[in-house]
């Protein structure tokens, strides 16, 4: 699993950041997080083909998470795209979208498809033989959905000694990494577990912007492998954080104890900071396993 940050910072763009967008690999699939302006920009420089992306998650109808939305539709029809398209976003987002193509008669040259949210609990958006995407409810100014992704569980890894050792037919050996037992022509019966190894643990990802304190998402991210929870502000502006319900580092550190993530990944930094240190080292008093976003950093696990 590999995200790939393309912006982190919250409000406007400025020349040394960008607005939200981030790009999630997972069992080879590419999903595009939100789209901020200038997404298309950082997806060249990121060296992230256009192609691959196949589905786009919008969180919100704020300008500083979608404003790269057109461009970016747009882009894909100019390079004479003829994948489908799939857009998850909130109630809303095909007029605005469809309003832009209609006007300046700019219709794509391949399928666009909206799937819009509107349901303030959480569901099932995307599902596939490999990875799942469910909404996480959030709570902004705005109706606000965080996003889900999780593995599916794998197939068994096939002990191959094991297998020669029984001298277990190949045409088995699908049988075997589904978890199936397999019968000798002696009629002995060789448990899965003597000739198969545990599937790979599937991981888990969760996409937290923009949000207040909000701890109704804690039992949709429970045990979540990496957390990614916006921190706009350090603890001294906790009132202003309130007040526009977004979160502290703090904040976001609590979440993720709450939630026992493993790994927190902060981000969507007001710009009013010199820089985004003290985001971890706030965090850090209250979470250990804090890493901070920036634009143009990407993370495997």
């Amino acid at each position: 699993m590999k995200l790939t940050i393309l912006g982190c910072y919250a409000a406007t763009p400025r020349t040394i950041t960008n607005p939200t967008a981030q790009v999630l690999e997972i069992k080879n699939r590419l999903f595009l997080i939100d789209c901020g302006e200038g997404t298309q920009v950082q997806l060249r420089k990121n060296k992230i083909k256009f192609s691959k992306i196949n589905h786009i998650f919008i969180s919100h109808l704020h300008g500083d998470h979608f404003f790269g939305l057109i461009g970016t539709i747009s882009t894909f029809a100019l390079l004479g795209r003829t994948t489908d398209l799939h857009i998850y976003g909130p109630k809303g987002v095909k007029e605005i979208i469809t309003l832009q193509l209609r006007l300046s008669n700019s219709w794509t040259t391949y399928d666009l498809f909206f799937h819009e949210l509107e349901s303030n609990e959480s569901q099932i958006i995307f599902e596939d033989s490999k990875v799942v995407v469910k909404t996480i409810p959030l709570k902004h100014r705005v109706y606000t959905n965080g996003f889900l992704f999780e593995e599916k569980l794998g197939e068994r890894k096939l002990n191959v000694d094991a297998v020669q050792q029984y001298h277990i037919h190949t045409a088995y050996y699908q049988k075997i990494k589904n978890g199936g037992d397999v019968t000798l022509e002696d009629g002995t019966v060789i448990e899965n577990k003597k000739v198969s190894f545990d599937p790979i643990p599937p991981l888990s990802y969760a996409f937290c912007s923009d949000t207040a304190y909000h701890e109704a998402i804690l039992p949709i991210i429970k045990n979540v492998d990496v957390l990614y929870h916006e921190a706009t502000f350090l603890q001294s502006e906790e009132a202003l954080a309130q007040k526009t319900l977004h979160s502290t580092a703090i904040e976001a550190a609590t979440i993720a104890l709450k939630a026992n993530a493993k790994q927190l990944i902060l981000g969507h930094y007001s710009t009013r900071y010199e820089g985004i240190e003290r985001f971890k080292e706030e965090a850090k008093t209250i979470f250990p396993n804090v890493l901070l976003a920036d634009d143009g950093s990407s993370f495997e696990f």
